[in-house]
């Protein structure tokens, strides 16, 4: 018996011994998150596979048949109904990804990522105006949350999952890994990081960037044609760009949430609401005669590099994308945010001398960047977008537009962690939504 006591006492000396080891739990740790990130990113980019793939179908066909655009009221109540009877626990979207990571209830149930994918294929179907990465996002977070039961993950570990959801979400819907990676870990607090999660985010985000194109899907390049040295002009030309790109991402995220706040207070059965919103946004689209402002607008994004757009085109797509989403369609917000970003930068080249390309590549993703308030995220995907030339004129922009969108965002769920300034310092601890009132 003292043999074997003493056995079990060597035992346990040496296993603690080895623990001290750092390399060994950052072995363990490794292995561990490799396979559940391969798992996970090939479930999420084949997700964002099969939604890029059928967005674009549905795009083509209603551009091919814009008879279709008259029954939005339909396409809006046949949403809402899906909400209403199946999705009403689903029906927060991103901010509930942000809320079980603060406050943990419950597994995200899966029937949040086929919902949201057929509310926001039917609303590019119809005619709204909306995006997609909020709906790849939702599903990443979805399918990454189910292992936690099939698993028995602990508490801390599946806020890992859901990091890894999202970044794979993210990464694979607009092929930029870097970017999903950060983005994933800075939108659930702002001005904080959790660099734990740093490997695991990264690696979900790589496999699913690595599946989505053998699904067949090929990314939409964008190209800046020019980047000029940087100087000191520059500098100052690149920060007051980025004071207009941080306002216009305080509209987008102001007016989304007015037309939210007013539908909920005009339609109390929430059915009606993408019904009257439909009808009124397909009203619009036959008065004003085009279908630019309608669906993701990548064909405008793409013009914006090289050729001159209309001043205001930036402002008809808050106002479109803003009242879809508010009405209750479904999709996300970031490439109508792309499009509103570079139409700004397009329209500013008439007084910022810079040039017009980089201008468009900026608010491409500094308006980005102060509506979600994920500043860094934004930086590397504009580099991993169009290259490491427009690094600093991105980072910029996307810095000041980040502190000049105010303590707004279109997640109204984010907490803030480090408040933009220091004057503000008594936000800090509380989510956007409690601040609504201040603004």
């Amino acid at each position: 018996m003292q043999v074997f006591n003493l056995v079990n006492m060597n035992s346990q000396v040496f296993k603690k011994r080895l623990l001290k080891i750092h390399q060994i739990p950052s072995f363990l740790f490794v292995i561990k998150w490799l396979l559940l990130c391969t798992l996970i990113g090939v479930l999420a980019g084949s997700a964002s596979a099969f939604l890029l793939l059928s967005l674009e179908w549905a795009t083509q066909w209603r551009e091919s048949h814009l008879w279709i655009i008259a029954l939005l009221p339909l396409g809006g109540l046949a949403i809402g109904l899906t909400y209403h009877y199946w999705g009403a626990s689903v029906v927060k979207g991103n901010n509930q990804l942000l809320e079980e990571f603060h406050t943990p209830r419950k597994i995200i149930p899966f029937k949040m990522a086929p919902l949201v994918f057929f509310g926001t294929v039917a609303t590019h179907f119809f005619g709204g105006s909306a995006g997609r990465e909020g709906t790849a996002v939702q599903m990443g977070g979805a399918i990454a949350d189910q292992f936690t039961k099939l698993l028995k993950i602990k508490l801390r570990d599946r806020k890992i999952l859901l990091v890894m959801g999202v970044s794979a979400g993210f990464a694979s819907v607009f092929g930029t890994p870097l970017a999903g990676t950060v983005f994933a870990l800075e939108v659930f607090i702002i001005g904080r990081m959790r660099y734990e999660y740093l490997l695991p985010s990264l690696l979900a985000a790589v496999v699913a960037n690595y599946t989505c194109p053998l699904w067949g899907v090929v990314h939409t390049p964008y190209t800046i044609p020019f980047v000029p040295a940087f100087n000191l002009i520059g500098l100052l030309w690149a920060i007051l760009a980025g004071m207009f790109f941080g306002i216009a991402a305080l509209l987008f995220s102001k007016a989304t949430h007015f037309w939210g706040t007013l539908f909920k207070r005009m339609f109390s059965y929430s059915p009606l609401r993408p019904m009257i919103g439909g009808g009124i946004l397909a009203g619009t689209v036959w008065l004003i005669g085009t279908t630019k402002y309608i669906g993701l607008g990548v064909p405008a994004i793409v013009a914006s590099f090289d050729h001159k757009m209309l001043p205001y085109d930036f402002l008809a797509k808050i106002i479109f994308t803003s009242f879809t989403l508010g009405a209750g369609f479904k999709g996300g917000e970031v490439t109508p945010l792309f499009f509103i970003g570079a139409t700004l930068g397009n329209t500013l080249a008439i007084f910022i001398p810079l040039p017009l390309g980089l201008l468009a590549g900026m608010g491409f993703v500094a308006v980005f960047s102060g509506a979600t308030n994920t500043p860094i995220a934004c930086t590397l995907m504009g580099i991993e977008l169009f290259g490491a030339e427009c690094g600093v004129f991105v980072a910029i922009a996307c810095f000041t537009a980040y502190l000049f969108s105010g303590h707004t965002g279109i997640y109204s769920s984010q907490i803030i962690g480090s408040p933009k300034h220091f004057l503000f310092g008594r936000y800090k601890g509380r989510t956007l939504f409690q601040l609504k009132g201040n603004h």
